[in-house]
């Protein structure tokens, strides 16, 4: 794939993201050969959007999920600032993109993780997350899921999902509280749909977390003070229906909730 190809295929993607629509299928020509290729790609679609970069997006930690969503590693997208948003939330369902629910956990960081040559521990990126809150990812896609539905670099290159963050206030003293341990649900229209727990899911949201300031400093990005961290779905995928509002309960740490008008 040479440069013209990732510069027509950021073009489009940046397009899609500015006009709110998807497309079925991609030219094969314009399809990303690995992921260095298709990560390459969705940094220039953020140079093509010119918007701030306030957040990322973490998935597929294990294996479970990787098989999901066709990967054999983990994998990242951006989240743009006018995509973080403080719950209660409501978007319109109509003008979204195969929309997904995901209750997560987000990290807020309190300094820069820059690129570096040492690996970051656990425990330094653990120091530099200044809080952490219930959420909800509202994630996206710009490829419809029909039987021309692309390889997963163009979906890499799509920012993996990435779209929105709608975050609760910040759990009190979280160092030292059982966030791993905590069962988390997700209500739809009151009714329970799914449930899971850090542990089960991720191990700690803080392993993820770890996994993405070590991705972004090896390829020179880095990652900024203030920028928040979606590290990975707890529930698993649903797609939401018109009319419903999802609640995300974990428990003592609060309730975060969107709603598909």
């Amino acid at each position: 794939m040479d440069n013209a190809a990732q510069q027509e295929l950021a073009r489009l993607l940046a397009t899609l993201r500015r006009e709110g629509r998807q497309q079925s299928g991609l030219d094969p020509t314009l399809l990303p050969p690995n992921k260095a290729a298709a990560y390459r790609v969705a940094q220039m679609v953020a140079e093509e959007l010119r918007w701030e970069v306030a957040g990322w997006k973490i998935a597929a930690i294990k294996t479970e999920m990787q098989q999901a969503l066709r990967t054999d590693s983990p994998i990242y997208g951006r989240v743009f600032a006018a995509k973080v948003k403080a719950s209660p939330h409501r978007v319109v369902h109509a003008d979204l993109c195969s929309p997904i629910p995901e209750a997560e956990y987000m990290a807020r960081l309190g300094k820069d993780l820059p690129p570096r040559a040492a690996p970051y521990t656990v425990e330094e990126v653990t120091e530099a997350v200044a809080s952490l809150h219930p959420g909800l990812e509202l994630a996206e896609c710009r490829f419809i899921h029909d039987e021309k539905f692309p390889a997963l670099e163009a979906i890499l290159a799509d920012g993996a999902g990435g779209a929105m963050i709608v975050h609760g206030p910040a759990i009190e003293n979280w160092r030292d509280r059982d966030i791993a341990g905590q069962q988390v649900k997700l209500h739809c229209n009151g009714k329970l749909r799914r449930q899971g727990t850090a542990a089960e899911a991720l191990d700690h949201p803080m392993l993820p977390l770890t996994w993405l300031a070590n991705e972004l400093s090896r390829t020179g990005i880095g990652m900024k003070a203030g920028q928040m961290i979606s590290t990975g779905t707890l529930t698993g995928m649903l797609a939401p229906k018109p009319g419903e509002t999802f609640v995300a309960d974990f428990g003592p740490f609060g309730n975060v909730s969107a709603s598909y008008e």
